[in-house]
């Protein structure tokens, strides 16, 4: 029994971590369906702090979902499309108080065993931005935020495009314009 709650635990605690929690705003006086074609916008992803190859990677998935959400990459495009990356180091710690153990513990009342488990990892952020090309305003941006527990290219890779795929999944917004 103490086992399964413990995997049952672990399991909880990793899934959760491996999830991409996205948040958005934008002008709501905006009509997005004005907008059908996008480019990079180069200031912008020249000043984040992350390596040329993510950058790459993030650029990469970016465009792929836009296309497949039919937007058309252009020189003259109606919008620009920036990023902005950050991450900060976080520690997880769960306790795990089940079953009976033998022995005297002066930490534990009841004689209960106490497992502890601590982890830590990097979270990271991502901030994809919509700025409309004419007016040199932003009209969109969606945040993600989520553990980034990567050991090679492929993972980080495919972390990458989980990242990008969740934010874009929410441009468009659907909004009523009036």
């Amino acid at each position: 029994m103490k086992k399964s709650i413990f995997l049952l635990l672990s399991v909880f605690i990793l899934s959760s971590c491996n999830t991409v929690r996205v948040v958005t705003d934008y002008d709501s006086k905006v009509d997005f369906k004005a907008y059908k074609t996008f480019a990079f916008y180069k200031p912008e992803i020249d000043k984040a702090k992350i390596s040329d190859l993510d950058k790459k990677r993030i650029l990469r998935a970016i465009e792929a979902a836009l296309l497949v959400k039919g937007f058309t990459k252009s020189d003259s495009p109606d919008m620009l499309v920036g990023i902005f990356a950050k991450s900060r180091e976080k520690v997880n710690v769960s306790q795990n108080n089940v079953g009976f153990g033998w022995g005297w513990n002066p930490w534990m009342m009841n004689n209960m065993n106490a497992n502890v488990n601590v982890s830590q990892y990097s979270e990271g952020t991502l901030f994809i931005d919509f700025i409309d090309k004419a007016k040199k305003e932003l009209i969109w941006q969606g945040i993600g935020t989520g553990a980034l527990r990567i050991q090679n290219r492929e993972k980080k890779e495919k972390r990458i495009k989980e990242f990008v795929n969740e934010i874009i999944a929410k441009f468009p917004p659907e909004v009523n314009n009036q």
